[in-house]
C-alpha cells in the first residue's frame, strides 16, 4: 500500500508539473549590436565610441568598481544572475543603406538583444526602422537630428540632446553675450553639409534666428564631403553675417577652415553644430587655426571639479589598449558611454533579455544626476524616447584647447570675442 501511494503521489507530482509556473532561465551573455563608422572620414570617432562602449563593458563585466555607476559593483549583470555582455561590432561606414542591412544581420542572424550606435544621424534613422519593425530596443546616444523621437516610434530611445536643444543653447548664448559685453549681433550666415544631420539643424536654426529676432543674411546647403567650399565662403565673405553657424561632419569642417584662412575669411564669432569640429582629429590637424572657433557640446573635461567622476573615467579611457596615444575622452565617446550604461542598466533591471521587457525597462529608467559623467539633471526618457534630463553647453578653442564658456555658471574660460582675423594671428 506505501509503495502504491508513493507511485500515485509521483504521477499526480508529474502530472502537476506542466502546470507550474516556469522559472525563466538566466542567459549566460547579453548579446548588443554596436553600429559606428569604423573608417571613412569620421573613422576616428567611430573608433573612439567603440572603445568607450569597450570600457564600460570591462568595468561592467569585472566587477570590483569603486565608480558611482549603477553597474560595476559585481561581476555581470546582477539582475540577470552575473550573466555578461558581449558586443557585436559592426562598421556602417557612415552609409544609411549599409547600416540598415548590418542592423537586419546583426538582429536575425547574430540574435543580438538590443542595438546601439550609429553617429550619423541618416544612419541612426535606417538602422532604428529595421529595430522598430522587429521589435528590438535601439539605444542612440549621440544623433542629433531632433526627427529621429518625432517619429512615433516605440522602441528607440535617444539619450543625449538633439540639434533644437543644442541650438536653443546658441541662441541663449548670443542674447545673453549681448547683455554680458554690450555688443549687439544683428545677423547670422548658416551653412550646412546636406544630410539629414545639415538640414534638420538648418531648420531649427533659421526657426529660432526669426524667434530670437536675428535676420538671416545667408542659408547654404553643400554636398556632404564636397572637395570644394570656394563658392560657399566667397558668399558668406561677402555676405558678412556677424555670427556664422555652420553645420559639418569631419572632412567638410577641415575644408571649411582651410578655405575660410585662404580666402581670408573672419566671421566676428563661428559657432559649430558639433561633429567635425569636436572630432578627435579636429585640434591636432587643424592646429591654432581652429582658436577660437565655438561648438556646442554635453560634457567637458574641464568640468570634472563639478562631475568628480569624469577624472577616473578619463584615466580608464586614456589607458584602453584601442586608444595608443592615449587621448582625452571627448565629446561623443563620453555620450557613448554614458548611453550603454543607460542601456545596460536598463536590461540589468528588465532581469530578462525579452525585447519587450527591455524596451518597458528603458522606458522606466529614471538615472540620477550623481551616476552620470555628462553636465544633466538625468536620464529620464518621454513617451517620444527623448531624454528630458538634458543640458547643453558651449566650448571655445582656447590655447589649443576646449573650454567651456557658457552656460556662465558653469564656465572655466571667458569668452574671446570677436576672432582674431586671420593677418594677425601668430
Amino acid at each position: 500500500m506505501i509503495q502504491r501511494a508513493i507511485a500515485l503521489f509521483s504521477l499526480a507530482l508529474v502530472a502537476l508539473l506542466p502546470f507550474a509556473p516556469a522559472q525563466a532561465q538566466a542567459p549566460k551573455e547579453v548579446v548588443i549590436g554596436i553600429l559606428y563608422p569604423l573608417s571613412g572620414p569620421v573613422a576616428q570617432v567611430g573608433i573612439d565610441s567603440v572603445n568607450a562602449v569597450k570600457m564600460a563593458v570591462e568595468i561592467i563585466n569585472s566587477g570590483g568598481s569603486t565608480l558611482n555607476l549603477p553597474l560595476g559593483k559585481t561581476a555581470g549583470l546582477p539582475g540577470l544572475g552575473g550573466a555578461k555582455i558581449r558586443l557585436v561590432i559592426v562598421d556602417h561606414q557612415g552609409k544609411p543603406d549599409v547600416g540598415q542591412t548590418e542592423a537586419e544581420r546583426l538582429i536575425t542572424q547574430e540574435k543580438v538583444h538590443a542595438l546601439y550606435g550609429a553617429y550619423f544621424s541618416s544612419v541612426t534613422a535606417t538602422a532604428s526602422q529595421v529595430a522598430e519593425r522587429y521589435g528590438m530596443p535601439y539605444l542612440n546616444a549621440e544623433s542629433s537630428s531632433p526627427g529621429l523621437t518625432e517619429r512615433g516610434f516605440k522602441w528607440f530611445f535617444r539619450t543625449s540632446p538633439h540639434d533644437g536643444h543644442f541650438s536653443v543653447a546658441m541662441f541663449d548664448f548670443m542674447k545673453d553675450l549681448e547683455k554680458r559685453r554690450g555688443v549687439k549681433i544683428k545677423t547670422l550666415g548658416i551653412m550646412h553639409e546636406d544630410t539629414l544631420f545639415g538640414v534638420d539643424s538648418a531648420k531649427v536654426q533659421e526657426e529660432l534666428a526669426k524667434k530670437y529676432g536675428y535676420e538671416v543674411a545667408v542659408k547654404m546647403a553643400y554636398r556632404a564631403k564636397t572637395t570644394s567650399l570656394d563658392a560657399e565662403v566667397g558668399k558668406l565673405k561677402a555676405a558678412n553675417p556677424d555670427v556664422f553657424l555652420p553645420t559639418s561632419y569631419t572632412s567638410d569642417a577641415f575644408l571649411f577652415v582651410k578655405t575660410a584662412k585662404n580666402l581670408d575669411y573672419n566671421p566676428k564669432m563661428l559657432i559649430a553644430q558639433n561633429a567635425g569640429w569636436t572630432d578627435p582629429t579636429f585640434l591636432t590637424e587643424m592646429g591654432k587655426d581652429a582658436e577660437g572657433h565655438i561648438t556646442r557640446a554635453p560634457f567637458a573635461l574641464d568640468m570634472a571639479d563639478k562631475k568628480p567622476m569624469i577624472t577616473p573615467i578619463n584615466e580608464l579611457f586614456k589607458k584602453m589598449k584601442d586608444n595608443p596615444g592615449g587621448r582625452d575622452i571627448s565629446d561623443v565617446p563620453a555620450r557613448a558611454f554614458t548611453g550603454f550604461i543607460v542601456l545596460a542598466d536598463a536590461i540589468n533591471r528588465a532581469k530578462s533579455v525579452n525585447p519587450e521587457e527591455i524596451r518597458k525597462a528603458l522606458a522606466a529608467t529614471n538615472m540620477p544626476p550623481e551616476q552620470l559623467i555628462m553636465p544633466w539633471s538625468g536620464v529620464k526618457f518621454d513617451e517620444k524616447g527623448q531624454n528630458t534630463g538634458v543640458r547643453a553647453i558651449l566650448q571655445q578653442v582656447q590655447k589649443g584647447k576646449y573650454a567651456t564658456i557658457y552656460p556662465f555658471e558653469l564656465a572655466a574660460a571667458d569668452v574671446i570675442y570677436p576672432l582674431t582675423p586671420w593677418k594677425d594671428r601668430k
